[in-house]
């Protein structure tokens, strides 16, 4: 049983007429005749009376007309409502990402979002790492922002933020001082270390050289955690740039590149490759693409500036 057996049931009961539908349904009329045998055969009995010329409706073709009429009124309004989705997209987006993303990425491209897209609903699922691709491929979530690189080769990846892993100290630290951090400067020095994810074995790679002589004081699973115990002394700590931007920018916090090579991080928009995606789905990904082009200017930017204050003479 099809839609289109359906429409050709109910063109036969409004025209009282196979030869009638028959021309309706551009088909001939034992075409719309076999049509109707199958029609009677999936429900095992008849649809149609024929008396002489004419016909008329059985009582199971009237009861069958009845969930007809519901089943193509179901399928226009199906129809109806998903040609309104894409007029005016409504629904919602779920979005997997650490809790320093939430904070310091999204918001603003949440912001604009929302002045595009105001009927469809944001749902953020925070969630770390792994976890975050898990959400994605799995279809727990639409879209997933993660630290690169991802391996998944199911997952579409799109660059979206870059910024530099730094070491941070409170203002007044003995190593506030310094252009950078190496790991034998933090010999014997209490730690505080991000317990999980690509930041933290990329951090205890760098740390190897002096594995037997760290104090990991603490393992925290958040970047504002991280920076609270920081700022009151509990121990050096590791951060992405523009997660402690604000702090630096008041003096209550120094932050350092760490050497003799900068780490930096690249984090990126991820989505399964083989989703339909709507237009609203479509309208998170050029709002997001947009906001990291904007980042991206701004970096260049800041860097710029970095190199002009490194280039001017010292004064005497």
């Amino acid at each position: 049983m099809d839609l289109d057996q359906l429409h050709t049931f109910l063109e036969i009961v409004r025209l009282k007429s196979f030869s009638k539908a028959a021309q309706t349904c551009f088909r001939t009329q034992p075409a719309v005749s076999a049509q109707v045998r199958q029609l009677e055969q999936e429900v095992n009995a008849s649809l149609f009376e024929r008396l002489g010329t004419k016909i008329a409706l059985t009582a199971a073709g009237r009861i069958f007309a009845d969930y007809a009429e519901q089943i193509l009124e179901l399928r226009r309004r199906a129809q109806n409502q998903i040609n309104e989705l894409e007029r005016v997209p409504r629904g919602e987006l779920v979005i997997a990402a650490n809790e320093a993303t939430c904070i310091y990425v999204l918001p603003r491209v949440f912001s604009e979002y929302k002045k595009r897209f105001p009927n469809v609903q944001i749902l953020v699922d925070r969630s770390f790492g792994s976890r975050v691709v898990d959400a994605v491929v799995d279809n727990q979530a639409d879209f997933g922002i993660v630290q690169l690189p991802v391996k998944e080769k199911r997952l579409q990846v799109a660059k979206i933020h870059a910024d530099e892993i730094k070491v941070i100290v409170p203002a007044k630290h003995p190593l506030a001082g310094k252009a950078q951090v190496l790991p034998q400067d933090l010999k014997q020095l209490p730690l505080l270390l991000p317990k999980t994810g690509t930041t933290r074995a990329r951090l205890s790679a760098w740390l190897d050289p002096v594995e037997d002589d760290l104090r990991i004081s603490m393992e925290l699973d958040s970047t504002e955690m991280i920076k609270r115990f920081v700022l009151a002394g509990l121990g050096v700590g590791f951060s992405a740039g523009a997660h402690c931007r604000e702090e630096v920018r008041t003096g209550t916090m120094a932050a350092m590149s760490l050497g003799p090579d900068p780490m930096f991080r690249q984090i990126g928009l991820i989505y399964r490759k083989d989703k339909a995606l709507s237009k609203a789905a479509l309208g998170f990904i050029e709002v997001t693409l947009q906001y990291a082009a904007i980042e991206g200017t701004r970096a260049t930017a800041r860097m710029a500036e970095r190199g002009a204050e490194r280039a001017l003479p010292a004064e005497n």
